[in-house]
């Protein structure tokens, strides 16, 4: 059995051998095993196209300087995204005619070279193959049937037979051999490395054949180049890497001897296809069609420049041809300030350095491969980032090396960064996701320098990522963040390395915890800028967001801390508004918007919207309005259109009231700022607070439902307003838009003693009590009252003295009072039966109207005036509400018809109280009061990058 399984690996070792060995073929190759595109024979030798080996020209044209014209190469590059479909394939070969054909002055058209992935989605289906192949082969050769047909389709639409027939024949012959490949597989039972390479690499060769066929179409001098007997490289390690990773895994180009086999090919094919006879003046420029992603070793081992790597072949063979930049078309408009998906106010970045490219990349940007920069910065070849649906658009611009630490230092002293106006300090804010940290804590017996020595041997050893380290010197502990897959890997590494002190204890433990991101914020203007940390950090917080580790780079280009995966989008968002790069948004889910209330708010928030955008640079966003019934979401992070709420709940796409998808909506809400704007004075809805502010929402509200509720309840949302940095402010739901809990709370914390608080806050009382007299009954005022909306929905509130009460226990609190809603004595204006009555009416009042007026008679006999008043004791804690004749000398004998007073006799206005009086009655005055609470709200959004 082991000598049959010797024979099975060596006779994959000759399969493979024979399949995979690499010609030095400088165009379309010629096949010699079977139907493969590969050719077996020494890597130095020609193919038919030229009998010039790689080291034997000496009289070549150079490639560096293209025959007649006066411009340099310029280098494309198209991903997968670029070339999806054939009508993409269209779009890229239209733009590349259109950028060889000069950029106008006369100076002629442009030798371009173009970089080419495989098509969108290609490279993950042929991955798919090798994987399927030892677990099911007829899987493996249905999806490899299904990628073939899939190429081969889009090829026949772009171009004629005559084009297409030789290219679809070479395609169905690849997929012969992989075929034959992948089942070989089947005799080792395991994946070599290089076969995984071998068969991903086929994307990009069909990729580029298609993209020359289509311009063979339009008569432009084009020919399609395979990179793997070209591109020659030193690779330290095997395999694709993870997807979306931004490391080339120690892959590095074989200068002298590709710029070699560049010029052959320039010197055959080129000469066979007269691009070295273009007439530039006239608009007529060579093409060249290149395969990214693949390359071979220097002894003919195909290879890759794994994922994501055909950035990295643009700028290798840009810095090849000498080019004079290097354009990487994208479906964005350049690089961005942050990941638009995650942070929806993100925008193009002009320009960048090189380093500042490279530290974006590096903490998980996804636009920019970071190997891809080093043949641009040997060469000092910018690189463009730009868009292939905007054309137009400028895009981002790289180039550039920032100024070292030293060069910085000896320009000028330390600056705080907010004092340099208009400028901001930082590029970007971007993350790395499916991290985890591995912890050795407590290792202060062994020593520092031996733990660190040992810790980073064992992540070496055993080939672990390490992206942040961290060391607390006081007890020798180490931190790392580590990819997540290798989170194990490393823990297990190192308790095999501490085993002895682990079994000593002179280490204290060792853990990793997955599930976290790494966040960094990065530019060339953060060294020698103080506040920056400060402002990052502040963010982070008002956002809640706990940080697990924090780590700034010794270049003082970033500074990248680690939080859990969860809040990476928070964190990103609250971050990139601290530092300005986008205005700050508030999330707005607002409750009772089509009630009287919540109308006249949505009118103030529509009104002074572009005020708050362009004065404190707040923006607000409804993104859920709900009533009673219905409830809408918005569906993009713009939120629900202002001007239609009203319009939005009874549209088709509005959903029956749901408060816990309400709650699980604005909870799921990235935004770090969230607020809950609630009009409806429910007891329903107040129930959900504790859970909001659990969440670090803000909440803004009027009613009185829970501020006057019972005082366990109370003391339990302070306490959770304060653990999560939530804000409550309900200012309104006492004197409406009147400055009276905003007052009380500036005497107390000025450390005025406060020893009485008295007057009237009940607007509507106010409005009745000012109206009615010999000739306009009590009910009729009240109903008077009704037709102007100053009542509450139910009357009782109003006439039971239950409204004042309440607020007289919001005040009363606020003073450090504890008192429950039933400790107030009040007086209410209702019988037993009226109290009882759920639909009570103004026409039900008349039954007390002799009764009132003859109070009022009284009271006018003494030159008084009826007011319903309320008095608060500090020191002995009696709190009531009550019907009073006041006379002159009483500040409420002036109390206008919708107005509310309220006055403060202190230590400091002993002699004469502080009044505050002023209009409260309405929902007009209402939306005013919560409109005032979301300034003070909003103003804080705005400190904290302020």
């Amino acid at each position: 059995m082991r000598n049959r399984a010797h024979l099975y690996v060596g006779l994959y070792s000759i399969l493979v051998a024979f399949i995979v060995q690499p010609t030095n073929s400088f165009g379309p190759p010629s096949r010699s095993l079977k139907s493969t595109s590969w050719k077996m024979m020494s890597p130095i030798t020609a193919n038919s196209h030229s009998a010039v080996a790689a080291d034997e020209p000496v009289s070549q044209e150079k490639i560096l300087q293209p025959k007649g014209s006066q411009h340099k190469w310029e280098v494309h590059k198209f991903g997968g995204a670029s070339l999806a479909t054939a009508e993409l394939y269209k779009t890229v070969g239209d733009l590349l005619i259109s950028e060889a054909s000069g950029r106008g002055g006369g100076s002629g058209a442009i030798p371009t070279m173009a970089i080419v992935s495989a098509r969108g989605g290609m490279t993950d289906q042929l991955v798919k193959v090798v994987d399927s192949a030892l677990v099911d082969f007829e899987e493996a050769k249905s999806v490899l049937n299904a990628a073939v047909e899939g190429q081969i389709e889009l090829l026949r639409e772009l171009a004629p037979p005559e084009i297409t027939s030789k290219i679809e024949a070479n395609i169905r012959n690849d997929a012969n051999d992989i075929l034959l490949l992948v089942q070989s597989l089947r005799m080792i039972n395991t994946v070599p490395a290089v076969t995984m390479e071998v068969v991903s690499g086929y994307g990009e060769i069909w990729s580029a054949q298609t993209l020359n066929a289509y311009l063979q179409t339009q008569n432009v001098p084009c020919e399609w180049m395979d990179a793997r007997p070209i591109l020659m490289v030193q690779s330290d390690s095997s395999g694709l890497g993870e997807k979306g990773a931004a490391s080339t895994g120690g892959v590095l180009p074989l200068w002298d001897e590709t710029s070699k086999r560049l010029e052959n090919w320039w010197n055959t094919i080129g000469v066979d296809k007269g691009m070295l006879d273009c007439d530039y003046v006239a608009g007529q420029s060579p093409i060249v069609i290149v395969t990214g992603f693949v390359a071979s070793t220097i002894d003919g081992v195909p290879t890759t420049l794994k994922r994501s790597g055909s950035d990295y072949s643009a700028t290798i063979f840009a810095k090849l041809t000498g080019a004079s930049r290097v354009t990487m078309w994208k479906n964005t408009d350049g690089v961005y300030t942050a990941d638009p998906r995650r942070v929806p106010e993100a925008f193009s970045i002009a320009s960048l350095k090189y380093d500042e490219a490279l530290e974006l990349a590096y903490f998980g940007a996804q636009v920019l491969h970071p190997s891809a920069m080093v043949p641009c910065i040997d060469g000092n070849i910018p690189v463009y980032v730009r868009n292939i649906f905007n054309p137009s658009f400028e895009g981002t611009v790289v180039q550039g090396r920032s100024a070292t630490l030293k060069e910085t230092a000896a320009a000028g002293k330390t600056v705080n960064w907010r004092s340099k106006k208009g400028i901001i300090p930082i590029k970007g804010v971007t993350s790395v996701d499916k991290v985890a940290l591995v912890t050795l804590e407590g290792a202060s017996a062994i020593g520092g320098s031996s733990v660190a020595e040992k810790f980073m041997g064992a992540m070496a050893a055993n080939d672990i990522n390490v992206l942040i380290i961290t060391q607390a010197s006081s007890e020798a502990s180490i931190c790392v963040a580590v990819p997540e897959n290798e989170g194990e890997k490393a823990v297990a590494a190192l308790r095999s390395t501490f085993e002895l002190e682990l079994a000593r204890s002179t280490v204290g433990s060792l853990s990793s915890s997955g599930g976290m991101s790494i966040v960094a914020i990065i530019g060339e203007g953060m060294a020698f800028s103080s506040g920056i940390s400060a402002t990052f950090m502040t963010s982070l917080a008002r956002a809640n967001v706990n940080i697990r580790l924090i780590a700034q780079g010794s270049s003082e280009r970033q500074v990248a801390v680690v939080v859990r995966q969860d809040d990476a989008s928070r964190a990103l968002r609250a971050a990139h508004m601290a530092f300005t790069l986008s205005e700050t948004t508030a999330s707005v889910v607002l409750l009772g918007s089509s009630g009287a209330i919540g109308r006249a708010f949505v009118e103030q928030l529509r009104s002074q919207r572009r005020a708050l955008i362009d004065d404190l640079s707040i923006c607000p966003r409804v993104m859920i309005a709900a009533n009673s019934k219905r409830m809408s979401f918005a569906k993009t992070a713009k939120g629900l259109h202002i001007d239609s709420l009203k319009e939005q709940l009874l549209g088709d796409e509005a959903e029956a009231t749901d408060m816990d998808r309400i709650s699980a909506e604005i909870e799921a809400d990235v935004n770090p700022h969230r607020v809950i704007i609630d009009c409806t004075n429910s007891e329903q809805v107040s129930e959900y607070y504790e859970r909001w502010m659990s969440a670090g929402i803000d909440i803004i509200s009027p009613s009185r439902k829970l501020a006057a509720g019972p005082l366990d309840r109370y003391n339990r949302v302070c306490e959770l307003q304060k653990e999560n940095s939530a804000s409550w402010q309900y200012s309104s739901s006492v004197g409406s838009a009147l400055p009276v809990l905003a007052t009380l709370q500036d005497l107390v914390e000025s450390g005025d003693k406060i020893h009485k608080i008295r007057g009237s806050v009940s607007g509507t009382l106010a409005y009745v009590l000012s109206t009615f007299d010999e000739t306009t009954t009590f009910s009729q005022a009240f109903a008077q009252a009704m037709e102007k909306h100053f009542t509450e929905s139910d009357i009782r509130e109003d006439l039971g003295g239950a409204d004042m009460a309440r607020k007289v226990v919001i005040l009363a609190r606020q003073l450090g009072i504890n008192v429950e809603l039933e400790d107030v004595e009040v007086e209410s204006f209702l019988t037993n039966e009226m109290a009882a009555n759920d639909d009570l009416k103004a026409e039900d009042l008349e039954v007390i109207d002799p009764i009132m007026l003859k109070r009022f008679k009284e009271a006018k006999a003494d030159d008084r005036l009826l007011r319903y008043k309320f008095e608060i004791v500090k020191e002995t804690g009696r709190c009531r509400c009550f019907l009073d004749a006041v006379d002159k000398a009483d500040p409420l004998y002036r109390l206008k018809s919708i107005e509310n007073l309220v006055a403060f006799e202190t230590d400091r206005f002993s002699s004469s109280p502080m009044i505050i009086k002023g209009a409260a009655a309405g929902p007009d005055l209402a939306a005013a009061g919560i409109f005032s609470d979301f300034l003070r709200l909003t103003r804080a959004y705005a400190s904290d990058r302020a």
